[in-house]
């Protein structure tokens, strides 16, 4: 088996052997990069020459003894939304375009510190403002199971990534479901922790209390170590949580879910999802049985308004947080001739810099903020942000888990819902109740839809700081699926 095929834990125990250099490991995936870049587009930067310049430092911290994690010297892609010195940071924007930050965001430096080897900046819509990678600024990501779909959003670089084998790991943000809508139609693992359970200290903000950091993978385990390596408390992020990381690892490694009780949502059924979905969706009820677990079917009534709440409060704090994009400190600057004054260039500058989709949501949150507006709009959102918080309370003092189909549809054609800003939206049906509240989620593949041949995610979602449970039911389920597929799902990235 190719280094590339290997998983993470794999590939991080034949370097600490010594059986494989840190440097072979990058140079074998920095190839498959090169080699499949023309097609996928799942990156906006790549240095061979810094990547490899980690790889040898990495080498040299194990040979001279220093104990470093289980993932040291394994590569990882990086969500061009987080703040790298040593790569450019743009959120795919043309406002930031070439901009290199004078520091690390925790989430990088806690990388570097456990010996992961960082290959490059990955694609996303711009200021994660998607669910397809279509408003990226630099072009569209294209899905490795078949080139003419989306690869989801707004993490889709990251999820192309390591579904295309570019990488065994990558790191996204989940404001809206963009880490698990991504994994779900690539066909992978994705994870959402519980919201301030990973730092958002040097990420780019789009909405700060929905904003969360959280793993790809291609397994459940793998997406467990690399939770672990990046989470856990951060005093430069004021919503970080003073409390232990769960142990993610152990969960995924416990084996038994019998007696569990996981229920279903009976809000998330209905018009609108795929067949092929609704039956992978089925199958897992099914799986589930038969590994022990007790199925109940629960109800959150205040999920029905989760879209439309999420609509106004992640509009409105991407607009506050967009106000800081003013040509005057850094970035993209148009109009300095010398004739325009400073709120023209800043006008000029805005216009230019930020692409359609992100126009759209700051005005929209600008006039749900507005005098007038505010209590009708911004604060009735978040009063029904409180009811699905209750809701989830409710549902999990009878369950453990709550379970979804990640998504309503396989991956979409790409441009076939571009002019459709509603279609898109709905994308996110399932995951967004889990960002109002705050709440742990994970995507894990459960199966290819009939009509489509595409991969079909199935959501777990865990009570707060129950990232663990998450964590626990996705490892049983994909070992159990795993013996009835005869492998992973995904073996090779099929269309390349």
């Amino acid at each position: 088996m190719s280094l590339i095929h290997k998983t993470a834990a794999e590939l991080g125990a034949l370097v600490a052997s010594g059986e494989v250099s840190a440097v072979e490991v990058a140079t074998a995936h920095l190839d498959r990069i090169e080699a499949t870049e023309p097609k996928l587009h799942a990156f906006l930067h790549v240095d061979r020459e810094v990547t490899l310049s980690q790889a040898r430092e990495v080498d040299s911290r194990i040979a001279s003894g220093e104990q470093l994690g289980p993932l040291a010297g394994v590569p990882i892609a990086h969500k061009d939304i987080f703040a790298t010195r040593d790569m450019p940071t743009t959120a795919a924007s043309k406002i930031l375009e070439g901009w290199r930050p004078p520091y690390d965001a925790t989430v990088t430096a806690r990388l570097r510190a456990a010996g992961l080897v960082i290959l490059g900046k990955t694609n996303l819509d711009e200021f994660a403002m998607g669910s397809s990678t279509e408003n990226s600024a630099y072009g569209v990501t294209r899905n490795p199971w078949d080139l003419s779909r989306i690869p989801g959003g707004s993490s889709g670089g990251s999820s192309a990534a390591v579904s295309g084998y570019q990488a065994p790991l990558s790191t996204g943000t989940d404001t809206g479901g963009s880490i698990r809508q991504p994994a779900a139609v690539t066909g992978i693992v994705g994870m959402k922790p519980t919201y301030g359970g990973s730092s958002r200290y040097g990420l780019i903000a789009f909405a700060s209390s929905l904003d969360t950091p959280g793993p790809f993978a291609r397994n459940v385990h793998d997406a467990a170590l690399l939770h672990e390596a990046f989470s856990g408390y951060d005093p430069m992020d004021s919503t970080s949580i003073d409390a232990p990381v769960p142990s993610v690892v152990a969960a995924a490694q416990a084996g038994d879910i019998s007696g569990m009780r996981v229920g279903i949502v009976r809000e998330f059924a209905g018009d609108g999802y795929q067949p092929g979905v609704i039956a992978r969706f089925n199958d897992a009820v099914k799986m589930l049985e038969s590994l022990g677990a007790e199925i109940v079917e629960v109800s959150c009534p205040s999920f029905d308004t989760a879209l439309p709440a999420y609509y106004l409060i992640a509009p409105s704090e991407c607009s506050s947080n967009l106000a800081r994009f003013d040509a005057m400190r850094y970035g993209l600057r148009v109009g300095d001739d010398g004739t325009h004054s400073a709120e023209e260039v800043m006008a000029l500058t805005r216009a230019a810099g930020f692409g359609p989709e992100v126009k759209r949501r700051i005005m929209l949150g600008t006039y749900a903020l507005s005098s007038g507006y505010y209590d009708a709009y911004y604060g009735q959102a978040q009063k029904v942000r409180t009811l699905i918080a209750r809701d989830f309370e409710a549902a999990f003092g009878q369950v453990d888990v709550l379970i979804s189909p990640t998504t309503p549809t396989t991956a979409f054609p790409i441009g076939e819902r571009a002019d459709d800003p509603m279609a898109m939206y709905l994308a996110d049906l399932c995951t967004i109740p889990s960002n109002l509240a705050g709440n742990a989620a994970i995507s894990i593949p459960c199966g290819l839809a009939d009509e489509d041949n595409l991969p079909v995610g199935l959501q777990i979602m865990a009570p707060v700081l129950g990232d663990d449970r998450c964590y626990r039911v996705g490892a049983v389920l994909e070992k159990a699926f795993e013996a009835r597929w005869g492998g992973p799902l995904l073996k090779e990235a099929p269309a390349l």
